[in-house]
C-alpha cells in the first residue's frame, strides 16, 4: 500500500491550532492506514491504496474544511518523492552551508514556463530559488523574516498554492519515513 506525506498549509500558524491527535483523528476518519503527525506544522503521513493524488488531495481539503471550518491546501507526495526532495541539492554545497534558511515549497504541479519565469523575479542578493518539478527550493541568506519573499507574496504574485518546509525537516522526515517500496 502506498505511503503518503500530506503537507498542509495553514496548520499551527495565524491563530489556526489543530492538536496533532485531532489532526489523525481527522485523517483516520477517511479510512486512511499507519497516520501518522510529524512535528506540528501539518506534516501527515499515511497509507492508502485510493488514487489518483488530485482526488485524494480534495478528499483531504475538503474533509478538513468542514472539521476546522477553513480551507486547509493540501499537498501530497509520496514517500519516495520526499526521500527524492531530501536528496535534492539545486544550489551549491557552499550556498547552502552559509545560508540562514533553505527552504522548499510544494506546488499543486509544476510551474509553467510563465509563472517559472516570474517566479525567478523574487531574486535578490538575500534570495535564491531553483524550481524542480513541483518544487520551489530557496535559499535565503538571512532569516526568513527578514525576507522581502514570503508565502503569501508568491500565491499573490503567481496565483498559485503552495506552502513552505525546512530542509532540514524534509530530511528528517525522509530519515523517519524511508520508501517502502525501494
Amino acid at each position: 500500500m502506498p505511503r503518503y506525506v500530506a503537507f498542509l498549509r495553514a496548520i499551527n500558524v495565524g491563530g489556526h491550532i489543530v492538536k496533532m491527535d485531532d489532526l489523525r483523528t481527522l485523517f483516520e476518519s477517511m479510512k486512511f492506514k499507519q497516520v501518522e503527525t510529524f512535528i506540528a506544522s501539518g506534516n501527515v503521513i499515511f497509507e492508502t491504496s485510493l488514487k489518483p493524488v488530485a482526488d485524494l488531495q480534495t478528499k483531504i481539503q475538503d474533509c478538513l474544511h468542514k472539521a476546522l471550518g477553513y480551507q486547509v491546501a493540501t499537498f501530497l507526495r509520496t514517500d519516495a518523492e520526499v526521500a527524492a526532495i531530501a536528496r535534492s541539492t539545486p544550489f551549491p554545497d557552499a550556498a547552502i552551508a552559509s545560508a540562514a534558511a533553505f527552504c522548499v515549497g510544494f506546488l499543486d504541479a509544476p510551474l509553467t514556463t510563465d509563472a517559472e519565469r516570474r517566479a525567478m523575479t523574487f531574486r535578490t542578493a538575500v534570495d535564491d530559488f531553483r524550481v524542480h518539478g513541483s518544487e520551489l527550493y530557496w535559499l535565503c541568506q538571512l532569516k526568513q523574516s527578514e525576507s522581502t519573499f514570503s508565502n503569501v507574496l508568491f500565491e499573490k504574485t503567481l496565483g498559485l498554492r503552495a506552502t513552505f518546509r525546512g530542509m532540514s525537516t524534509i530530511r528528517k522526515l525522509a530519515a523517519t519515513y524511508p520508501p517502502l517500496n525501494v
